[in-house]
């Protein structure tokens, strides 16, 4: 048997020499694919920071009756910011990317509130789509809140606990959504996000809880996954009859040898290399629990989607953390999975916390990765960077995991406008 550093060091003096012959071809396109690299994410850095953005607060109502229902109308309104995809050069010579908004409820311990922030020119559609299903809400212009927090964090006195959160399982899978959660009797109604907003109500001085809700409207293309799965699970899926290459071949000549003979008394007939299938005309059964499923699928791909990523940040002070409100926010993302559909899973890159197993190289270098985490995951909040990782959800989903929560919800300090405003009468005097 030859040595295996011969055979390496064979295998590397051939590579050597091609590399010699070919450096010329090989060079000139390993430094353009550096160079567009580089030029995309400067014209994409360049067009994001030239985008005019609005930052409004939302108060809601002192007494909603309204079911999330009314907050998915509100986020088919807004899908009409998408036009179209950007085209080629769009991309590449002036760094165009699609819009997004930024849906944010926040809890201290001075209360819970809602906010939106989102490109400049889509303010008007945000408040004729808002008012026109929760009239008496108010929606003005706010301060940041980040700005109230340090702006590099952690620091001396404060920590944070940060992930992001994305589909467990493929786009087309919903999660439970709000039907699941309602009742014909108002009183038994659940409110899905009830969960947060308690948990949001009872921080003490010095906590904070934000919630990032990152959308960014599609067209239907996503769909297409979702119609695969459909057609697979009631067997129209045309099966793979294609001949292998060279059975094809073998057929083929034989096809040709019997038409040479035929071809004196009859027209030639050639196949179109496809075997009949065997499953044409075969009902498919679905059990109840499939038939869920396929329900469930079609009914999220019949509504118009978003790419969509979850950031959640907790912050407190150093000697004052505790993992308890973290855990109560993660127990509420999971009462909307199941395990036939789909739920929502903690993107690990981004997660501030790493095994402490001294046998695993995670744990390598483990103090330095977690707050580099922790700062990375900070200031893409702060600057409502739109991550990497996402899932498409439907306008339904994203009305379960963000809207006003019901009066029934009964979190004390939910900011809610407590008066009513109404025109003048015509009649009053000037």
């Amino acid at each position: 048997m030859a040595d295996p550093w011969i055979i390496i060091f064979g295998a590397g003096k051939i590579l050597l020499e091609f590399f010699k012959l070919t450096w010329w071809i090989i060079l000139p396109v390993f430094l353009f694919l550096i160079f567009s690299n580089f030029w995309l994410s400067g014209i994409r850095i360049d067009y994001i920071k030239s985008m005019k953005w609005v930052f409004l607060e939302i108060k809601i109502p002192g007494n909603v009756l309204k079911t999330p229902k009314a907050m998915e109308n509100i986020f088919t309104a807004l899908h009409s910011i998408y036009g179209s995809d950007p085209d080629w050069e769009d991309i590449h010579f002036h760094g165009k990317i699609l819009s997004w908004y930024s849906f944010e409820m926040v809890g201290y311990a001075g209360g819970v509130s809602f906010y939106v922030r989102a490109p400049e020119s889509a303010r008007n559609l945000i408040e004729a789509a808002v008012y026109s299903e929760y009239p008496d809400a108010e929606i003005i212009p706010g301060d940041d809140y980040i700005n109230f927090m340090p702006s590099v964090l952690p620091n001396d006195i404060y920590d944070i606990w940060g992930n992001e959160y994305v589909l467990a399982n493929k786009d087309p899978y919903p999660i439970q959504t709000y039907p699941y959660f309602e009742a014909a009797v108002e009183e038994q109604r659940l409110d899905p996000i009830s969960a947060i907003t308690e948990v949001m109500s009872k921080l003490k001085e010095g906590e904070a809880i934000w919630l990032q809700y990152l959308m960014r409207p599609v067209g239907d293309t996503w769909k297409k996954e979702g119609e695969e799965i459909r057609d697979k699970m009631y067997a129209r899926k045309k099966p793979d009859t294609s001949p292998s290459f060279l059975i094809g071949i073998i057929e083929g000549f034989f096809e040709f040898l019997i038409n040479l003979v035929r071809g004196i008394v009859q027209e030639p007939s050639w196949s179109d290399g496809a075997k009949p299938s065997e499953d044409k005309g075969k009902t498919v059964t679905l059990s109840p629990g499939e038939r869920n499923v396929l329900e469930a699928i079609e009914n999220k791909i019949s509504k118009f989607g978003y790419e969509a990523a979850i950031r959640f940040i907790y912050i407190d002070k150093k000697d004052e953390f505790t993992q308890l409100n973290v855990a109560a926010v993660s127990g509420a993302f999971k009462q909307f999975g199941t395990q036939d559909k789909n739920s929502f899973k903690m993107v690990s890159e981004t997660k501030t916390s790493i095994t402490g197993a001294l046998l695993t190289t995670q744990s390598w270098f483990r103090k330095g990765k977690i707050y580099a985490r922790k700062r990375a995951i900070y200031d893409a909040y702060r600057s409502r960077k739109f991550p990497k990782k996402f899932s498409v959800l439907c306008t339904e989903e994203l009305a379960t995991i963000f809207h006003f929560p019901l009066a029934t919800v009964g979190a004390p300090l939910l900011k809610r406008v407590e008066t009513r405003k109404g025109e003048p009468p015509s009649n009053l005097p000037i």
